[in-house]
């Protein structure tokens, strides 16, 4: 399904409709920048009809305790006075100024402006991320093409649709295609069309959006990264049991499905005994939360169990040693592996356990410096701060509570930049 003029079409119309979104966009381009507060009035409503329950008929594949949490992310993360927060936190000053008078010299109005058009290329590991990318390139007055990720189901478009049935201006602003990523032609022509392509997913997919754009095309790079959490010192911690009941809580819930799930957990030991030590504690309280938030709608456990055990198994291929170090649960499984490098663990709730003394951190993170992300910290209180601070100068972007790795902080960056930011240009013009 394509969405095009505040209008749905059959996904064979795509090549028709691209032909007439080049003629379109000279046009609108000349007209008066769009609002943020049409964007943010329109997100607004959104809010207030998902908190009504009018959306609740599009959230029933997720898990109850999922929804209560996505709903109350939406009442403070879509509210107007965190969108006018975010749009001052983002890109600062935006009222236009002229420079001080330097004798010799010109003096020029500087301003920010949109990009022009961005085409969104959207991952589809994480519920809303197409419409929350497109909302931000509206936000910034952009024109903006998206295009799905194959595993969207609807939703995204519905809630894209329902943007324009509050603020119908906004159509102008919003062409979404379903376009398959095997579609070469397709998705070219759409890079032709842009200034910018607004790309996530992994790198293989980064390295394709490369040879497809146009000399000249910006490309804002939202790649694949790589969490864990380090474990140091657990039993001078008071709290670290319930620590490491919300780490298992994490990785449950978002299945190390996210750039910012945990992947590994790092032992701050070269003692192998201590590393199989803490798997098999780790390993009833992994199985406990698992448990606890296994869904029963019938297709998603089909699916999870077919992923779980495709990724077990590309994981044993080269890597027979393995296999005795695997301690497995109900739903779950803790790897214990003899090195200590920053990789993908099977994922579906099989976590792969290192060993990582504190001396040796920075070798190892920044053996993967394009992959870092996001840690999640168990310590005593004592050695947060410095512990924080290492991971930092070393690369990482976000140190957090292990239940948190995934959780989003109002005000926070991604990936070390804002994205408002990279979705504008500052211009010049002489006085």
């Amino acid at each position: 399904m394509i969405l095009f003029d505040g209008k749905t079409y059959e996904s064979s119309e795509q090549d028709r409709l691209l032909n007439e979104l080049e003629e379109r966009i000279p046009v609108i381009l000349s007209k008066e920048q769009l609002s943020p507060e049409v964007v943010i009035d329109a997100v607004e409503q959104l809010r207030v009809d998902l908190l009504k329950g009018r959306f609740d008929d599009l959230l029933t594949a997720f898990p109850e305790d999922t929804v209560e949490t996505y709903k109350q992310q939406a009442e403070a993360l879509l509210s107007k006075e965190h969108l006018h927060k975010k749009l001052v936190t983002e890109l600062g000053n935006t009222e236009e100024y002229v420079t001080d008078k330097i004798d010799g010299f010109s003096q020029i109005k500087v301003k920010k402006m949109p990009l022009g058009v961005l085409f969104h290329i959207a991952a589809g590991n994480m519920d809303f991320l197409p419409a929350y990318s497109l909302a931000e390139g509206l936000m910034t007055g952009n024109i903006n093409i998206l295009k799905l990720p194959s595993a969207d189901n609807g939703l995204s478009l519905k809630l894209i649709m329902q943007l324009i049935e509050y603020r119908p201006e906004l159509k102008d602003y919003i062409y979404v295609f379903d376009t398959a990523s095997t579609d070469i032609q397709g998705m070219r022509k759409m890079a032709e069309l842009s200034n910018a392509i607004s790309v996530w997913g992994s790198d293989m997919a980064i390295e394709a959006v490369r040879g497809l754009a146009p000399t000249g095309a910006k490309i804002i790079e939202w790649g694949q990264k790589l969490g864990f959490c380090y474990v140091s010192k657990p039993g001078e911690s008071a709290d670290a049991d319930a620590k490491l009941e919300g780490l298992a809580k994490h990785i449950a819930t978002t299945k190390q499905l996210l750039c910012s799930s945990c992947q590994i957990i790092y032992i701050d030991t070269e003692d192998m005994n201590e590393v199989k030590a803490f798997a098999e504690r780790f390993l009833p309280i992994l199985e406990t939360a698992v448990n606890g938030n296994a869904t029963q709608e019938i297709g998603i456990r089909a699916r999870d169990t077919l992923v779980s055990y495709t990724q077990r198994l590309k994981s044993y291929l080269g890597e027979e040693d393995r296999r005795d170090n695997v301690l497995r649960g109900k739903g779950c499984s803790v790897i214990i592996a003899e090195d200590s490098a920053l990789e993908l663990s099977p994922m579906m709730c099989n976590v792969l356990v290192k060993r990582l003394p504190r001396k040796d951190i920075g070798k190892v993170l920044y053996a993967h410096r394009y992959h870092l992300q996001t840690a999640g910290l168990i310590c005593p209180d004592e050695d947060r701060k410095s512990i924080s601070e290492l991971f930092v100068q070393c690369g990482l972007i976000r140190v957090t509570e292990p239940k948190d790795m995934s959780a989003y902080f109002p005000g926070e960056c991604h990936d070390g930049e804002y994205a408002l930011n990279r979705y504008m240009r500052i211009v010049n013009i002489e006085c």
